[in-house]
This record gives C-alpha cells, structure tokens and sequence, in this order.
C-alpha cells in the first residue's frame, strides 16, 4: 500500500483480500491466506493497514427488508424553502427509521433520501405526516423502486 496526496495505492494482494471481503465480509483469515498466498498474521497486518487507511471502514450484516416487511422502495427528492435550512432538516430525517440513505445534491432538490415502506400506504403516512412536516421542506418528489437490478460494491 503506498500513501500519495490523498490517493491510496493498493497492491494485488490488497486487491484480493478486498474483492473477497467485498463478496463476504465473514470471509476467514485463513481462506484469505490460501488465496493470496500469505500467512494468516500478514493478512491480519494488511486488514488493520487497510483499516487504518480509511479503506475498509466496517463490516456489516444486510438484513432483507422483503422478509421483515419493508416491500416499498422509494427515493424522494425534497425542495427545501432555503437552503441554509439543510443541516436542520437533516436532524429531523435522521428521527425517521424508514430514512436509510440521505444525500446533499446538485440539481433539481436539496436533498435526495431512499427510505424502506412496509407498503404504499406506509409510504403516503410517512410523506404526509413525517416527510412533509420537516421545517423547511417545500416539496417532494417522489419515485418508487419496481425491481433493484443493479447492487455492488466499487471494484478493485
């Protein structure tokens, strides 16, 4: 690994232990050592290296939202009256669980979120009673998710 202005260089080792871990983030030590070659201990050294560098910043479990409930998928878009309200309602998005993604743009909105819905309705109470009622909002726009047929990790 090789640090320049901000700009990381990783090596083919690096790149193996990252696209395996990118599939499987349980994968064991052991079978990242088999498959680039290098002991469990300096697979371990590289991981806190890649860790330490700010690549890697976590693992995490992925739930499926379909089997607990959450089958509505929808990304709005919320004009905010002024912009300098940005920050404020922020804080009050984060309260909403359904709320997973929350995003600054350019363009058309302020902010852009993706939330989960159990159902339609859920997602019409949420805009009506939660989204909408958010200091400074507006307007929305919103567009529900048919079918996700793209999801991945940036490749190494």
């Amino acid at each position: 690994m090789k640090i320049s202005e901000q700009i990381i260089s990783i090596d083919g080792i690096d790149k193996i232990i990252l696209r395996l871990l990118s599939q499987d983030a349980r994968t064991p030590i052991m079978m990242l050592s088999k498959a680039t070659g290098i002991s469990g201990a300096a697979v371990h050294q590289r991981l806190k290296k890649l860790e330490k560098a700010a690549i890697i910043s976590g693992s995490q479990i992925i739930l499926n939202p379909k089997i607990l409930g959450y089958k509505t998928l929808a990304f709005i878009g919320i004009y905010l009256d002024k912009a300098i309200r940005n920050p404020e309602a922020v804080k009050q998005l984060e309260q909403i669980d359904e709320v997973i993604e929350c995003h600054y743009t350019t363009g058309n909105w302020s902010i852009f979120v993706k939330l989960l819905c159990k159902d339609n309705e859920h997602l019409m109470e949420l805009l009506n009673k939660k989204i909408q009622s958010v200091e400074g909002v507006s307007r929305t726009e919103t567009f529900i998710s048919l079918q996700q047929q793209l999801n991945r990790q940036l490749k190494v």
